[in-house]
């Protein structure tokens, strides 16, 4: 980029942003080919795969803002023909996902249309996972799935866990385009911007940036008056202006995240900083597979064996491994 030329990121890379005007700060991100990638590996009807689509977008959005090595995890546990998403971010850039749904009660959903995500979703628990490692203390945060959308609850999970004030967008969608042969493809999109509220002014107390900062020793610190947070002025009119982002500018190409960013907050000042790229990238390996086989006893190994061969597939990235029985230390 020359001297004086404005450059965007573009898909699959996380704009971290700053408004002073507002004390506020925080990411947005348009996934493109990376979340394509994802889920055109499983082929899943299209309302689970956009909830994935917005728990990929929240999870890169929240993990790329990790001050650390390790792992950002967002996962759903519920009683719905969903019952479970996971998004697991790895430090610095990789995203793998899946989505575990049951065929046929999907299908009871679709014949009775409820194939909002709240019904798919149906009654359970959102959780966000910070792990450092095996020799550090994992941090957790769970919340009651609470909300008719992935938005919704995770807006609910930082006004119940007592973090700082924040707001989250998201929206996904399938864009249409024909491919080489003139045939009408889709291909997913997706978008979002999560907006925290950090004053940095002495008169103003300054939180810890969680998820993805520094774990509070004490979350639950009673000394903090968050209600005066939610009236301050100025996360007032930043909230007011996030509810302006309709869905289509969130995942539409033209738009991109700086010119959503500028139209959102030029009258106040928004800074952007240099993007951060997401890669769909699996951390499976044949070798963690067969660390884990090697644990299994001999009765194990053998009920595994089929057609003379033990094949264990990725549920994230679809990836089959075959191993030789032999080849087992059970």
């Amino acid at each position: 980029m020359t001297l004086g030329q404005i450059g965007f990121a573009g898909d699959d890379q996380v704009v971290p942003f700053q408004v002073e005007g507002l004390d506020a700060r925080g990411r947005a991100v348009q996934l493109g080919p990376m979340l394509d990638a994802i889920l055109a590996r499983h082929e899943y009807p299209e309302p689970i795969a956009r909830l994935l689509a917005e728990a990929v977008t929240l999870t890169v959005l929240l993990g790329t803002s990790l001050k650390f090595s390790g792992k950002f995890i967002v996962q759903t546990q519920s009683d719905g023909p969903v019952d479970m998403l996971v998004a697991d971010f790895s430090t610095p850039d990789s995203i793998r996902a899946y989505a575990r749904y049951d065929e046929d009660a999907f299908a009871q959903a679709k014949a009775n249309k409820a194939l909002e995500p709240h019904e798919l979703l149906g009654k359970g628990t959102l959780a966000f996972t910070i792990d450092q490692g095996s020799h550090m203390q994992r941090y957790q945060g769970i919340v009651e799935l609470n909300g008719a959308t992935l938005e919704e609850i995770a807006c609910a999970y930082f006004r119940q866990s007592e973090q700082i004030p924040t707001e989250v967008r998201l929206a996904a969608a399938q864009l249409y385009a024909p491919d080489n042969t003139g045939d009408r493809k889709h291909h997913w999109r997706a978008g979002g911007v999560v907006l925290q509220f950090l004053p940095e002014s002495p008169e103003r107390r300054r939180q810890p940036d969680l998820p993805g900062g520094d774990v509070p020793e004490d979350p639950d610190d009673d000394d903090v008056d968050y209600d005066e947070f939610e009236e301050d002025e100025d996360w007032e009119e930043a909230r007011a202006l996030m509810e302006t982002i309709a869905d289509d500018e969130l995942a539409d190409p033209q738009v991109g995240s700086e010119r959503l960013l500028f139209r959102l907050f030029h009258e106040r000042g928004v800074r952007v900083f240099d993007p951060i790229v997401v890669r769909d990238n699996c951390s499976c390996s044949r070798e963690k597979i067969k660390s884990v086989l090697d644990g299994f006893d001999q009765d194990e190994i053998a009920e595994s064996v089929e057609d003379g061969k033990i094949s264990v597939k990725c549920e994230f990235c679809s990836t089959n491994y075959q191993f030789d029985p032999s080849e087992i230390d059970g």
